[in-house]
């Protein structure tokens, strides 16, 4: 089952406390980010935190739960409906988390831009 957007509306309206959220929908699901780094997975309407030292003090009973299939799990945050807890939980994790790699160039881009940088420089070359 698909996150409903009832679901992630409802979220980010419970994060407003904090500036710099953003999200990402994937297949369905959705990624939440704070400040850039990787803060949350929004999977079947659940919202889901990587298992950190600052998360497990912070959600003692939180039960582990993968966001899909084959993935590891995360920590199923529960209590969604207290604005305040939430901007303090993704305040406290926020050294822990993680930064999105970077794609690599593909070949065939880099060999494109390599052509028109060097047809521009002719160009400015022949002036």
């Amino acid at each position: 089952m698909a996150t409903s957007k009832e679901y992630i509306d409802f979220l980010l309206d419970q994060l407003s406390l904090l500036e710099g959220i953003t999200f990402r929908k994937m297949m369905g699901e959705y990624i939440i980010y704070f400040d850039g780094k990787i803060a949350a997975y929004v999977c079947d309407n659940r919202l889901l935190v990587k298992i950190t030292p600052t998360a497990q003090k912070m959600l003692p009973a939180a039960p582990a739960q993968p966001p899909y299939s084959g993935a590891k799990d995360m920590l199923l945050v529960e209590n969604v409906d207290d604005k305040n807890f939430l901007a303090e939980l993704f305040r406290a994790i926020e050294p822990e988390m993680t930064v999105p790699k970077k794609k690599k160039q593909g070949k065939w881009k880099f060999l494109w831009w390599s052509v028109l940088k060097c047809f521009h420089q002719a160009i400015l070359c022949e002036s």
